[in-house]
């Protein structure tokens, strides 16, 4: 295959995508593959990777074979071409999708040479019947999206894509083109030695992201704060990581019930829960996706304005490309990761199953990604030296280690004890040892080599394993030591670090952060609230919520049930937004009912000099209930709440009470009109109305039905009717 050096590449961009010129290496890469030759594309996230493979095969003849590891991802890429070139033909997928029908059109358009991409998933490639189809093929190229899922040591490895070669081998010889948007050294070489292309060009862009600001945190009560930095940061899209399933389905679940527009994202939802809400976060119907990392890869959504990590991902690489999510269009992008030294020890479990060459493995990526959390330095710094690259600025003003005033001592003596150590036990032992020996401690190893009689053996005694880890550590980031990634971190000494045994010098070393602040327990993730109540202020509010009732002609726990009020009377709020943090409070309930609550409230502060709680209040869920979100927006799609409750693996009652729990005890505005007018005449309807209004002091159900025993009611038809009833007049 051969191209011609003089093509207007710049005329075909503008042709098939209408952009004026191109990013960074994209015109170099595709010149490459034009003239077939193997490449390799390093490029972060929102750099172009995909018109690197797009434009050449829309101007090659043939067809291109893309592999790409997910449906959604390859859906999406279709569909975006599609778009641009007008034509649907023009690029299919083939996966186990499509019905009969739609493949033998996909196979009849590729062979006919309409179809200039056909996407495919690695476990398409396992079937003969397909081998033998794109055998009969003109391919132009095979382009590797996602190339690090080859890599074990790759954040999202994925073993089929270890046979890609194979598979190559068989169906026929083309130019081989690899993406991926992050990579260590060590994955790079891993995946080119599986592709068979140690002979490609490398094309290799800075990893740098300039407009992301890299925070970390303390777990401590992350939902709240998790939960105000949203409210604070209102209409802004964002993602929320977290690394099981339930943590998932609980978050979502409390920021939806906060007034947030928050939809769960994990491989248990069924697939049309799944294209739901992630078209519904890209076509900006929810402002917030809550997810696994199932989610994510592809998802070409520019404005992305925060990713936070509600839990520490296992890999650094994860964390990367996790991250470049944010601010893809080159605007603010806030990166925050919550660390908790439990989840550290949550994470190491997971590798117990795993042969030990993978456990070994799992370890030492997890080892970094705890470097980096409790890292002192610049994040960007860390994060660009894990990949290879060095950023020699001082400060980047871009993270939070940058933008606070760290604590720094003179190094000198902690690091010349170090490579000392290094030097004189010889090199290739790990960094947990070397603190060993530091520290006196006897292992296995130091018997063995008799370490335990150097002179050097139990120095640091009274040093603890954080502080002499953080030494090697930044050690590593000065360029004193080398790690090698694939002996599993075994510590080498630079000629920098030769240099410094030689004549040693004062340097200026950053204390790490040490957490100290209670980790977050899973199941705690819901925090609740415990204070007294003021007696006086209830019994005001009280009297008010009876003379508003008056006033709309309704009763008084239509406006404010009791459990609201007292809440009232612990957190003072002064404001229609902080009024809608009370439990049973919905943003139209305050706005109905609130603003004499507030004006009482606001008048008893000032008048007695209370001090209000200055930390934010959030509303919190009645109920943990996994299927809770799923429930709400079934119910605003007007799904049959028989039809729901055999969806959800619930009984008919139960399904009532997780939609009275939402309703009634938690403000929650649930319109089931529609079933309700189906199932429940207009006569009776209006007799439980009329008891509500005008009889009832409370929602009590039992009381409801001893009052309207002599009209014979369905117990469910009184249920009904009262949740409607609240939906409508209270919330």
């Amino acid at each position: 295959m051969q191209y011609r050096e003089d093509v207007p590449l710049v005329s075909q961009l503008n042709k098939w995508f209408g952009f004026e010129k191109f990013k960074g290496h994209q015109e170099a890469i595709i010149r490459n593959l034009l003239q077939g030759r193997d490449t390799f594309v390093l490029m972060p996230t929102g750099g172009g990777k995909s018109l690197c493979y797009q434009l050449p095969a829309l101007i090659l003849p043939g067809t291109a074979i893309v592999v790409s590891p997910l449906i959604a991802l390859m859906k999406n890429q279709v569909d975006r071409l599609r778009a641009s070139c007008a034509n649907d033909n023009i690029t299919h997928f083939l996966n186990s999708s499509l019905l009969k029908k739609q493949i033998t059109q996909v196979k009849d358009d590729v062979l006919s040479g309409v179809t200039k991409l056909l996407y495919v998933a690695p476990e398409t490639l396992t079937k003969e019947e397909n081998i033998q189809f794109l055998k009969q093929a003109t391919i132009s190229f095979y382009a590797i999206d996602e190339a690090h899922c080859i890599s074990e040591w790759g954040h999202d490895f994925r073993p089929e894509y270890r046979r890609i070669r194979h598979f190559i081998e068989q169906i026929g010889h083309a130019p081989v083109i690899a993406l991926t948007a992050t990579a260590t050294p060590k994955v790079q070489d891993d995946i080119q030695k599986n592709l068979g292309m140690n002979d490609a060009v490398v094309f290799r862009s800075s990893f740098n992201r300039p407009n992301l600001f890299y925070a970390v945190r303390p777990k401590f009560d992350a939902t709240k704060e998790i939960t105000k930095y949203i409210k604070d940061n209102p209409g802004k899209s964002g993602i929320i990581y977290c690394i099981s399933r339930k943590r998932v389905e609980q978050l979502a679940s409390v920021l939806q019930l906060n007034g947030i527009r928050a939809l769960p994202y994990h491989a248990g939802l069924d697939t049309k829960t799944r294209s739901y809400n992630q078209d519904a976060f890209l076509q900006e119907e929810c402002d917030v996706i809550v997810a696994t990392i199932a989610f994510g890869m592809g998802i070409d959504k520019p404005d992305v304005r925060y990713v936070i990590h509600y839990d520490m991902p296992k890999s650094l690489e994860g964390y990367y490309q996790e991250t470049g999510r944010a601010g893809r269009d080159g605007l603010e992008g806030q990166c925050i990761a919550f660390y908790s030294e439990k989840d550290i020890q949550r994470l190491s479990h997971f590798f117990l199953s795993k042969s030990l060459p993978e456990q070994e493995i799992g370890k030492q990526l997890l080892l970094d990604t705890t470097y980096y959390a409790q890292g002192g330095d610049c994040r960007r710094k860390m994060l660009l030296q894990y990949f290879g690259e060095q950023y020699n600025k001082p400060n980047c003003e871009h993270c939070d280690n940058c933008c606070t005033e760290q604590q720094h001592f003179d190094g000198k003596e902690d690091l010349l004890q170090l490579l000392q150590l290094l030097q004189e036990i010889g090199e290739g032992f790990r960094a947990s040892y070397l603190v060993n020996v530091l520290r006196g401690i006897k292992t296995q190893d130091s018997e063995i080599y008799e370490h335990g009689k150097l002179s050097l053996f139990g120095a640091r005694k009274e040093d603890s394993e954080f502080f002499l880890g953080s030494i090697v550590r930044q050690a590593i980031l000065h360029g004193f030591i080398k790690k090698d990634i694939q002996q599993y971190g075994l510590l080498y000494l630079t000629e920098k670090g030769k240099d410094f045994l030689e004549n040693p010098y004062s340097i200026q070393l950053v204390r790490d952060h040490e957490y100290n602040q209670e980790d977050q327990d899973e199941d705690a993730i819901i925090p609740t609230e415990s204070a007294g109540t003021d007696t006086v202020l209830f019994q005001m509010l009280k009297n008010l919520t009876h003379d508003e009732a008056k006033k709309y002609k309704v009763q008084p726990f239509v406006i404010f049930q009791d459990v609201s009020l007292e809440e009232m009377t612990i957190h003072y709020p002064i404001t229609l937004e902080e009024l809608q943090n009370i439990t049973g409070v919905s943003a139209s309930k305050a706005r109905r009912y609130g603003h004499p609550f507030i004006n009482l409230i606001k008048q008893y502060v000032e008048e007695n000099e209370i001090e209000r709680p200055s930390d934010f209040v959030m509303k919190v869920a009645p109920s943990r209930s996994q299927q809770k979100v799923t429930l709400i927006h079934s119910i605003d799609r007007k799904m049959d709440l028989d039809e729901l409750a055999e969806m959800l693996h619930l009984e008919r009652n139960e399904l009532l009470t997780e939609i009275e729990n939402l309703v009634i005890n938690s403000g929650l505005k649930l319109n089931i009109g529609y079933y309700v007018d189906e199932e429940v005449d207009p006569d009776i309807q209006r007799d439980i109305y009329d008891y509500f209004q005008e009889e009832a002091t409370s929602l009590s159900l039992q009381e409801a039905c001893e009052a309207l025993k002599d009209l014979h009611l369905d117990e469910d038809e009184i249920r009904l009717v009262r949740i409607k009833y609240c939906s409508e007049m209270a919330n």
